[in-house]
């Protein structure tokens, strides 16, 4: 956006009788896309807009098209025009974009190379330290709103603890920018994306079960010692909010099965010992009751597999994994996922509305109480 301002293709522009502020022509800019090496051809270019339009990143100045189309139509930024949906997610986004911008700018920065058990991370910073540098810089008022911000882009994967192993304290735990904001991203890495219909070639959902046979020493986490294993960590990760870093999501990769290779077998029959139906379930006097659950992923998901249909039960729970300590059992039935009524969804509909979610997960689920 800043570079086409820069390059005066967005601007002004008058049609009917009527001026556009800060506008472009659709056909100039897939002829940029082009000319500046950001699409290899006309069509990569119109899909990438299209990304950016369903991202609500543009859109038609009269919204008149809900698709991008390579001719002499005006669109606009909708950060040009106030119209860019600043949600929960995009606002902790946003935030931690911010901070990280201000601390690699200063001198003696907090952020440093550091060590811990023979692995270097880099963008580390000491938990404590990042309490005192954000009360010190007016960032949050006082230690304990410190600690909520720091909690909050944990759970949004800005940062993290650098063997993921807890959550954000007031100590001198070591924790991690996760994304580098300052890597230079190039717009075709949009169309890299995972798409949530991908989970319905999966036979299990690529979020649940977790590495099944974990390096010695090591728990059940991956280490960051090597390139390769890093890229093996952004398999597993996910966040609702990385893709408006007009990055390909750096928590998951296009191929889950690096980590998963065995569970596309495992569970194949459903451990349900016979069908039961909505109606059932929510009879007057049915042997089910509703438990809440919260389930915060680490750094592999949450440890379970949602499967069937209207409605869905667990299929399997990882007895290590987060689920299981939150008291997950098999056969359970999915009543509701973040507040989101699912009774009447298919397993694929509530992966995606899981992988896509917060990082903490709040279901309600139904279990027998025979």
């Amino acid at each position: 956006r800043l570079r086409l301002h820069d390059g005066k293709l967005v601007k002004d522009r008058r049609y009917h009788l009527r001026t556009y502020p800060n506008c472009f022509v659709a056909k100039e800019l897939t002829d940029w896309l082009i000319d500046h090496k950001e699409a290899p051809d006309r069509e990569t270019g119109i899909r990438l807009m299209q990304k950016l339009m369903d991202h609500y990143i543009i859109h038609h100045v009269c919204d008149e098209h809900s698709d991008y189309k390579d001719a002499k139509l005006l669109y606009r930024f909708r950060k040009d025009d106030g119209t860019f949906p600043l949600n929960k997610d995009v606002k902790v986004f946003m935030r931690g974009q911010s901070l990280y911008e201000k601390l690699v700018s200063v001198e003696e920065s907090i952020l440093k190379v550091r060590e811990e058990n023979s692995v270097k991370y880099q963008r580390t910073f000491l938990g404590c330290e990042m309490i005192d540098w954000l009360v010190q810089e007016g960032e949050a008022e006082n230690r304990k709103e410190a600690v909520e911000l720091g909690r909050a882009l944990l759970e949004h994967g800005i940062i993290q603890h650098v063997s993921n192993r807890h959550h954000f304290f007031d100590s001198d735990i070591l924790y991690q920018f996760w994304i580098n904001f300052r890597r230079r991203r190039r717009l075709t890495e949009l169309l890299n994306e995972n798409s949530s219909c991908a989970l319905s070639e999966s036979p299990d959902s690529p979020f649940c079960l977790r590495k099944l046979n974990p390096d010695p020493g090591n728990t059940s986490f991956l280490s960051v010692q090597t390139n390769k294993e890093i890229k093996i960590v952004s398999a597993v990760r996910r966040s609702s909010i990385t893709s408006l870093t007009g990055n390909s999501n750096p928590y998951f990769s296009t191929t889950p099965t690096l980590v998963f290779p065995p569970v596309a077998e495992c569970n194949p029959k459903s451990v349900l010992k016979r069908p039961v139906t909505n109606e059932e379930l929510l009879s007057p006097g049915a042997p089910y009751i509703k438990k809440t659950l919260t389930i915060v992923g680490d750094a592999v998901g949450w440890g379970f597999v949602v499967r069937g249909g209207r409605p869905c039960h667990i299929q399997a729970v990882d007895p290590g994994g987060p689920a299981a300590a939150a008291g997950m059992k098999v056969c359970q039935f999915v009543f509701s996922v973040n507040g989101m009524y699912v009774l009447h969804l298919d397993y694929q509909t509530i992966s995606s509305l899981i992988m896509t979610g917060p990082r903490t997960l709040v279901m309600e689920v139904m279990e027998a109480t025979e």
